[in-house]
């Protein structure tokens, strides 16, 4: 939902002096921007599912990282399959803009490229001390998605995505350090006027559930971020005092450019 302090869902996680971007929704790269990160410097990108608001700036990564970088920077993405069929239609969309830039710098000859994994479980990328694994989760009809599991430096961080509590959750959130979960609030969006709104309750975790699969998994912190509708200032307390009467553990409600760890 469009909101004047919010960006679009995304993560970006910090890991042996890289930079892994876990999805890409509005506004991206003004708040990678903010942390001195840009799309030149992403060592990869996740996609958690095809959604358009997790995938919204998709166009703006690609762009800006192939006219930012002074030699060829293909970018690697991963994501669920069907990502290469979108990938290629974000490039045929991007095909005049592309033409015109060609056409304008006599050192850009080549077109953006693109690096693309498509996953369904298990191993995304181990490299240099940073272990990658996904695992499919459960935002039907949408499908398929995945859940990101990352091991580094010691630690575990989960990033769910969308999606209702399951087994393949339960996989990537086990014992994790940190759990990044989308949340909604049930008791709010019952009463939404509109049936359209009403729809998404079957579909993302709600803010109770995102406690119970932290409590289940023995994760230690529970981020809740992407929340539907978002709260106001005076709101936050509720949420938290909801996840926490079935988890006992540190609970967080995202805010952009809120920094978690050393």
């Amino acid at each position: 939902m469009p909101h004047p302090d919010r960006a679009g869902p995304a993560t970006l996680v910090r890991a042996c002096d890289r930079n892994f971007l876990f999805d890409c929704g509005r506004g991206v790269l003004m708040r990678t921007a903010a942390v001195d990160v840009g799309a030149a410097a992403l060592a990869g990108l996740f996609i958690t599912h095809m959604h358009s608001d997790h995938t919204t700036d998709f166009n703006d990564v690609i762009t800006t990282r192939w006219i930012m970088s002074p030699s060829p920077n293909p970018l690697a993405v991963y994501g669920p399959a069907g990502l290469a069929a979108f990938a290629r239609a974000t490039l045929a969309a991007l095909e005049t803009d592309i033409g015109y830039r060609i056409a304008h710098h006599d050192d850009l000859t080549d077109p953006p490229r693109l690096d693309v994994h498509e996953l369904e479980a298990g191993l995304a990328l181990d490299t240099d001390g940073v272990r990658i694994t996904c695992a499919p989760t459960d935002h039907s009809p949408v499908h398929p998605t995945l859940g990101y599991r990352i091991e580094a430096e010691g630690l575990v961080v989960a990033i769910a995505g969308d999606t209702v509590p399951c087994a393949g959750l339960d996989e990537i959130c086990q014992d994790a350090d940190i759990y990044v979960q989308t949340a909604i609030r049930r008791d709010v969006v019952e009463r939404a006027r509109m049936q359209r709104m009403r729809d998404v309750l079957d579909y993302h975790s709600d803010v109770r559930q995102a406690g119970e699969t932290a409590r289940r998994c023995g994760v230690k912190t529970l981020v809740l971020n992407h929340l539907v509708p978002p709260p106001s200032p005076e709101q936050e307390a509720d949420w938290k005092t909801i996840a926490a009467e079935v988890f006992d553990g540190e609970i967080l409600l995202a805010r952009d450019l809120m920094r978690i760890g050393s």
